[in-house]
């Protein structure tokens, strides 16, 4: 009983009010039998205690942290987290995703089989593949206000008050209820054994690890990078969740593509097959590229979204493969004439009536279906 109370001293003297109440909880359940009243008392106590959403809690929360020298916040704040549309992931990453989020509902439950929440999680994959959209839709989820590190806004022109800037970040994002972001990662949390970085760098990275160790299970800590190589080995240890953002599949990337031209095209389901194919091997944000920029054409020039798409694609990074898919699929869905195909994929038009599921089969031979 002595560690339990100390512990809890411990954590109340560094201000973190719910972890206080977790170990509170954990501490009336462990004494049910053998001190009932205690129990009891520890019980009430929680149920009297301010909620997180409490003007009580509101008011304690400090202001938000800036940069000494520069006075700029180091911090971007979404109160409420907006999603532009709504994300598509693989299954994988969603099945991580709902997991990450009904841990966080169903707090209480963990805490009586004597467990807690994941706190912290680390996204990973190239470029435009739903990182943040994912932790934005977490915090959405959530309820919760999501906090994004401003790196370029950490990183000091005096590099030796970067580590005091992470700290205060950190800190004051343990003090309230929210979802912490910490974008591109690698760019602080390099291999310390890189040569090529000074040594305030690798400072950061020790810095960073003290902090994740020391992080509330109240809170919710997201990290995304790109470039999951560059990592210090230690900084993958220090998180209880990984999750691999892959470039969508053709599947994936054809209901993301539905999504967007739905009510702009009426023909946004045949589209979605083609460009699918088109851009087979892009991210979301270049898919989404190539469908704007097709719409500002279509408004600037008073077209249809339609006759935009076909012009503005870029074929010359895909595969013989992809190429005879993509031609393939023009002439199936009707977007185009055998040889209109041909013409805008360099496909001959013998490859594409043998692969045709629409086109003539030649005397002899099997058709194809792509």
């Amino acid at each position: 009983m002595v560690e339990d109370f100390v512990q809890m001293a411990r954590i109340g003297l560094s201000g973190r009010t719910q972890d206080v109440q977790s170990l509170i909880h954990r501490i009336s359940k462990r004494y049910r039998t053998a001190s009932p009243e205690l129990s009891a008392a520890l019980t009430d106590l929680l149920r009297q205690t301010p909620t997180r959403s409490s003007p009580l809690r509101r008011a304690t929360e400090a202001a938000l942290p800036v940069d000494v020298d520069s006075r700029f916040q180091l911090l971007r704040v979404e109160e409420v987290p907006f999603l532009d549309h709504e994300p598509v992931f693989a299954n994988d990453v969603q099945s991580a995703l709902d997991a990450l989020v009904a841990e966080r509902r169903e707090e209480i439950v963990l805490r009586e089989a004597g467990l807690e929440p994941v706190r912290s999680a680390i996204f990973t994959g190239p470029p435009g593949v739903g990182k943040t959209l994912a932790a934005r839709w977490v915090a959405r989820a959530l309820g919760r206000p999501l906090l994004i590190l401003d790196l370029s806004a950490v990183m000091s022109s005096y590099l030796g008050r970067t580590g005091s800037n992470l700290r205060h970040v950190l800190d004051y994002a343990k003090s309230i209820d929210c979802v912490l972001l910490l974008d591109e990662l690698d760019a602080i949390a390099k291999r310390r054994d890189d040569r090529g970085e000074i040594g305030e760098l690798k400072r950061l990275v020790t810095v960073l690890l003290q902090q994740l160790d020391d992080w509330p299970a109240s809170g919710l800590l997201i990290a995304a990078t790109n470039h999951a190589d560059l990592l210090d080995p230690a900084i993958w240890r220090r998180f209880e969740l990984a999750v691999e953002f892959p470039l969508p599949t053709p599947a994936i990337a054809a209901r993301f593509i539905a999504g967007e031209l739905d009510g702009l095209s009426e023909k946004s389901e045949a589209w979605a097959d083609v460009l699918a194919s088109a851009l087979a091997g892009h991210s979301f944000s270049d898919i989404d590229r190539h469908l704007k920029s097709a719409r500002r054409a279509a408004a600037l020039q008073r077209t249809s979204v339609d006759e935009q798409l076909l012009s503005l694609l870029q074929l010359e990074s895909l595969s013989k493969e992809q190429r005879i898919a993509f031609a393939t699929s023009l002439v199936d869905q009707g977007f185009s004439t055998q040889r209109q195909a041909a013409e805008l994929t360099g496909v001959s038009r013998d490859t594409i009536r043998a692969h045709s599921a629409t086109g003539p089969a030649r005397p002899g031979r099997k058709r194809k279906v792509g």
